[in-house]
């Protein structure tokens, strides 16, 4: 017979740290919303859900990593929206933050969820953001539980 581990979307007893960028806070401001929300329907309490304000995206990746070596955390998130310019600016931004971010997740030592929007425009952003596409913040929540309550098994 085959092992299989199921994943839980049970969030009580599970610490969130969320690192969210403020610029285009339009858009990060609704996906944290969502986050927030969506932790809390998933059982995760209010005094366990941590949020870190950070001037960006390229300043997500330094402090998930802090995040994540506190050891005080379940699952780390990192939030943020780059939307492209006319400069070639948002190349590096977005390799830089996405990289970095996923450079921590790859370590495997906790869940490391990268929700970064990478949009051409301010109304696909906040498409993702709740007004179309649903809020894509909703879904990183889910994402940190089901994979914080995976780390405890695997």
């Amino acid at each position: 017979m085959v092992n299989e581990i199921k994943n839980s979307l049970n969030g009580a007893g599970l610490k969130v740290a969320i690192a969210v960028a403020r610029f285009n806070e339009v858009v990060t401001d609704k996906l944290l919303e969502g986050a927030v929300r969506e932790l809390e329907l998933l059982g995760v309490a209010d005094k366990d859900i941590n949020v870190v304000h950070v001037p960006g995206a390229f300043e997500l990746p330094g402090v998930c990593r802090r995040l994540a070596d506190s050891g005080k955390y379940s699952a780390v998130m990192a939030i943020g929206a780059v939307i492209r310019g006319e400069t070639s600016h948002y190349d590096v931004v977005v390799n830089a933050s996405t990289g970095g971010v996923a450079s921590i997740a790859a370590e495997g030592k906790l869940p490391v969820i990268l929700g970064i929007l990478t949009t051409d425009t301010v109304d696909q952003a906040m498409n993702r953001a709740g007004l179309k596409a649903g809020n894509l913040g909703s879904n990183w929540a889910a994402t940190a539980v089901e994979m914080a309550n995976l780390y405890k098994e695997v």
